[in-house]
């Protein structure tokens, strides 16, 4: 999995979401904008991060684990059961 570079800020956070109340668009395929790259935070319980292109890989996220979402690649989450996460939103330094 990639790591964020280091000319990047913060700029976004979504809600808190749980099993219960994760939006459909996340579990299915999607992508960020040009230029956003995103950070999965696991805060409680675990779930399964697929990277969908260019190659298909799948990660185990969880509290001492962050999903790196890279910008346009097309991804998704699976729920795996009790779980708490967020997305953190980066782009490049102005």
């Amino acid at each position: 999995m990639k790591t964020l570079p280091g000319n990047l800020n913060l700029y976004s956070r979504s809600l808190d979401f749980n099993q219960d109340n994760v939006p459909a668009g996340i579990l299915g395929r999607h992508t960020t904008a040009e230029g956003v790259w995103g950070k999965i935070k696991v805060t409680e319980g675990s779930l399964t991060y697929r990277i969908l292109e260019p190659d298909l890989e799948e990660h185990v996220l969880d509290v001492c684990r962050d999903g790196v979402v890279v910008p346009r690649a097309a991804h998704q989450i699976e729920i795996n059961g009790p779980v708490k996460f967020h997305i953190e939103f980066y782009r490049q330094a102005a």
